[in-house]
């Protein structure tokens, strides 16, 4: 619904907003509400980057964020009922919210809905590097790495998905360089990868960031500007007042601002409900952890390398190796599942050479906000002063600093951009 710009608040005096949520979607609207001349103070219940924003793949691949509404998702998700090592794990127990959202996003994996949800990511996908390059060149004291992503074919049949999916990008309007590698280039380039390995395509124009770093510079970046951060206390209520809005804690007092954004990832239904937000949204939860690279002459790993079929991610930290995978619609509150780890090592041995597979470090799982209808949240709810910017799936690091650029243009103007539209939280 349309809110009244926050520039426009009391005369003269600094609009003040209260941000819940210090993961990368979170900050990067309070950086660029700070860009605007707002106050910012950002919540957060356990640390800086704890959600889904610490532990990903880091990737920041636009020629990547597609729906994940494909048509072939069904034929998968049938077969990864029966495979306790499948990279799709749906708990096999009565739940029937989860049921629920699972038919209803079912129901919209057909060719045309696909078609239809890629023109929306369209726009925004044209501009997410823009948007690190912008953050970077304003004193964000990190960096995104401008690579390719190499994806890895154990099959060269294998292929023909991700060869097929491309086709489909190129079709939407979005440029894709896409090219084939020839094996004896892949092995110059990337010698990690298996031998067994028969056919893999250079994903160009993406880049890579380690996630936890470059939100922690976020952070800083904030607080160096006079933005507050408050850690440790769980937002329980929004109140509205004669002064705006207040955030309840569970513990301390409560911080009241001119305007509130939920930024809370897969714990966005907790509060946006009674917002008017009502779009299914759950936790897809992601593994990953990392190894090291044992060979000298395999380090350092120029690229990330992408496995389509294992549905394995792997981003060079240093002289480690994250690897991660893994859509498991779980509680978001439930603890680590060692088994996800385990399958993940298990499809993994087979692609990578010269890595240590028993010296696994900073194992985790992390909540990807899911929504039915597979678009991000990101606008004005029902509540006035209250917005949402959450719901991105596994495109939160992708496209948060933008979403954080676009929310933080509306609020002060009171004006939507146009590649928000489609976000419409209340929708």
């Amino acid at each position: 619904m349309p809110q009244e710009p926050l520039r426009a608040v009391k005369g003269q005096r600094t609009p003040h907003v209260v941000i819940v949520g210090a993961g990368m979607v979170g900050l990067s609207t309070a950086w660029h509400l700070q860009e605007r001349g707002v106050e910012v103070t950002v919540v957060e219940r356990s640390g800086v980057a704890a959600g889904s924003s610490w532990g990903n793949a880091g990737w920041v691949s636009p020629g990547l964020c597609v729906p994940l509404s494909d048509p072939s998702v069904i034929k998968y998700g049938m077969k990864a009922l029966l495979d306790p090592d499948s990279p799709l794990y749906i708990p096999m127990k009565p739940d029937p919210k989860l049921a629920s959202f699972l038919l209803g996003f079912a129901r919209r994996c057909t060719p045309g809905q696909w078609k239809r949800t890629m023109d929306k990511y369209v726009p925004v996908n044209r501009r997410a590097i823009e948007a690190y390059e912008f953050l970077e060149s304003h004193g964000v004291q990190s960096t995104s790495h401008d690579a390719p992503i190499m994806a890895a074919f154990r099959r060269a049949e294998d292929a023909a998905g991700l060869e097929h999916e491309v086709a489909l990008i190129r079709e939407a309007g979005l440029e894709l360089e896409a090219t084939e590698v020839d094996n004896a280039t892949l092995r110059a380039e990337l010698p990690i990868v298996s031998p067994d390995v028969e056919k893999a395509i250079r994903l160009g124009g993406q880049r890579f960031i380690n996630p936890g770093e470059y939100v922690d510079a976020l952070a800083n970046a904030v607080t160096d500007r006079g933005g507050r951060l408050v850690i440790g206390s769980n937002a329980r209520a929004l109140r509205h007042g004669p002064g705006g809005v207040t955030v309840e804690m569970m513990s301390g007092e409560p911080i009241s601002g001119d305007a509130v954004v939920l930024a809370t990832g897969a714990w966005l239904p907790e509060l946006a409900r009674d917002c008017g937000v009502r779009t299914a949204l759950r936790a897809g939860r992601g593994y990953s952890f990392s190894v090291s690279v044992t060979d000298p002459s395999m380090r350092p790993v120029p690229c990330p390398v992408y496995f389509p079929y294992e549905r394995v991610a792997c981003t060079p930290l240093g002289d480690r190796l994250r690897v991660g995978g893994t859509m498991e619609f779980a509680g978001t509150e439930e603890p680590l599942h060692e088994e996800r780890v385990d399958a993940i090592v298990k499809n993994g041995r087979p692609l990578l050479s010269g890595v240590d597979w028993e010296d696994r470090q900073d194992t985790w799982v992390g909540g990807r906000p899911v929504t039915v209808d597979g678009l991000p949240l990101v606008g004005a709810t029902k509540v006035p002063r209250v917005f949402t910017n959450g719901g991105h799936g596994m495109w939160g690091i992708t496209l948060g600093p933008l979403s954080g650029q676009l929310l933080a243009e509306q609020m002060v103007t009171g004006v939507t951009p146009p590649e928000l539209l489609p976000f419409d939280p209340t929708r």
